[in-house]
Order: structure tokens, then sequence, then C-alpha cells
């Protein structure tokens, strides 16, 4: 009888295709999650919506609780764009520990992903509540794979 085949999942090319056509700003401000949603909401004009099935949960150590990380996320109603928001922080607990210093991750997904990131982070730079708003590499994250859903 033959041996059964293992299966190995490729996490290298789940990322390249949950990636492809997107730019990835870092943002830094003091906000909670729901506020700077809706101070988004408002000076774009879009609907970041929270949706709890998307949470990142990242397993917590033996005798603590696991950890959610909100995602919000937002379609044109063409389905051209697509934008996702992370929040990167959970109490003492870091989705993407590499950028400690950011607070949210905002993933824009169209056909001209770094026109339209350089866009937004123009504009994200003159709001006083936006400390920080950098594009990022996703070559840079090492714990890339925590944003896939």
């Amino acid at each position: 009888m033959a041996a059964a085949a293992k299966l190995v999942l490729d996490i290298g090319a789940m990322q390249e295709d949950f990636f492809a056509d997107s730019s990835l700003i870092g943002i830094a401000s003091a906000l909670p999650i729901y506020r700077f949603c809706w101070l988004l909401n408002n000076c774009f004009n879009i609907n970041f919506t929270r949706e709890p099935e998307l949470d990142v949960k990242l397993p917590g150590k033996k005798d603590t609780p696991d950890y959610y990380f909100p995602v919000y996320q937002y379609t044109l109603p063409t389905g051209t764009h697509a934008h996702m928001l992370y929040s990167l922080k959970n109490n003492d607990k870091k989705l993407l520990p590499e950028v400690k210093q950011l607070d949210y991750l905002w993933m824009i997904q169209s056909s001209t992903p770094e026109k339209d990131a350089a866009d937004f982070i123009k504009y994200l730079r003159t709001i006083p509540d936006v400390q920080l708003a950098q594009l990022l590499q996703p070559i840079q994250l090492k714990n890339l794979n925590n944003l896939l859903i």
C-alpha cells in the first residue's frame, strides 16, 4: 500500500495572492479604532465597517486569553477598490511587533494601489490626529502572515 502524500500549506503563495495589487499604509494615531474609523469615513467619504468575523486572533500564552485585533472593511460599490483597516494593538500585545510605533495598518487593493496609497498618505499627513502615515513594503514585515484573513 502506498504511503499518503503530505499536503503542505504554502504560506508564501497565500501571502502573494492576498497582497497582490495592494499597498500598505502604516499609521500612528492616539485615537481609539472606532474614532479613527469615524475620522477616515468623514475625511475620505468612505464607510469603514467592522467585520467581527474578520478580526485577527492571536492565541494567548498558557494562562492568558486570546488576543483579538479588530478589522474594518470598505469596498467600493463597483467592487474595484477594497480597503481594510487593521488595529495593530490590543493592550500590550502587537499584531506586527516589528512596527511597534504604528497603531493601524490600512491595506488598499486596487488597480493602482501605489498611486492610491500616495494620495491617501498625502492627505493623512494633514490631519492633526495622525502623527505618522507611511508606505510599508510587505517584505519589511516579518509577521505578514498575521494579516491573512
